[in-house]
């Protein structure tokens, strides 16, 4: 399931979940918030992937590919694409800290976590890659604790880069703030380059895979 585990690189390398993930760690309760938002973050992705591996297993595994799972690949992967060049036509000229984000410094655990919830199922990106991820591992031959491991690992996978400075930062405590700032800085620059690399790769993926199994 090298795909499945594509799909869940992919969520993990999108910027979008980091940068606030490193923002609510200037916040006044870092540690709370940034865990209240990485809890939320983990347990959605899971969901997401849990239910849509619920409808797809509802339909019956197989061993080959269905015919309809392999148009839900197809069609997904002409999403990404199409997202990678909408991302890359509408880039912002400057680079910039939106608005939304810069009010993390008042950040509260709560809060936290209902952001993450509106950046993973209400976000169309992570919601498509989930969606598909959970197709792949409900249309699997796999015994239902099988499919649980797969599920678990998927979001675990997603999550690894939010993880990553809120671990830095339990280690390291306020040390790497300077270097978390530093990388901020970067990902604000070049987040909709790593966007558009990463809809791109994974959407020819999905496509190439779908065709070949047509």
């Amino acid at each position: 399931m090298s795909e499945v585990a594509a799909l869940a690189f992919g969520i993990a390398a999108s910027p979008f979940p980091i940068l606030p993930a490193v923002l609510l760690l200037f916040s006044a309760r870092p540690r709370a918030t940034a865990f209240a938002f990485l809890g939320t973050w983990f347990a959605c992705i899971a969901m997401v992937t849990a239910l849509f591996a619920l409808l797809s297993g509802a339909i019956g595994p197989s061993a080959e590919p269905a015919p309809w799972l392999v148009w839900v690949r197809i069609v997904a992967g002409i999403g990404l694409v199409g997202l990678a060049i909408q991302q890359w036509v509408t880039r912002p000229q400057t680079p910039r800290t939106p608005n939304w984000m810069q009010a993390l410094e008042d950040a509260t655990p709560r809060s936290a976590a209902v952001l993450a919830l509106l950046l993973s199922v209400a976000n169309p990106k992570v919601l498509l890659l989930a969606a598909v991820g959970g197709v792949d591992i409900g249309g699997a031959e796999w015994v239902l604790r099988q499919q649980a491991i797969a599920i678990a690992a998927f979001a675990l996978i997603a999550s690894v880069s939010v993880a990553g400075p809120i671990v830095a930062f339990v280690l390291g405590g306020s040390r790497v703030l300077g270097p978390l700032a530093r990388l901020k800085d970067w990902l604000l620059r070049y987040n909709t380059a790593v966007l558009v690399v990463v809809f791109t790769v994974l959407g020819m993926l999905l496509i190439i895979n779908g065709v070949g199994d047509l």
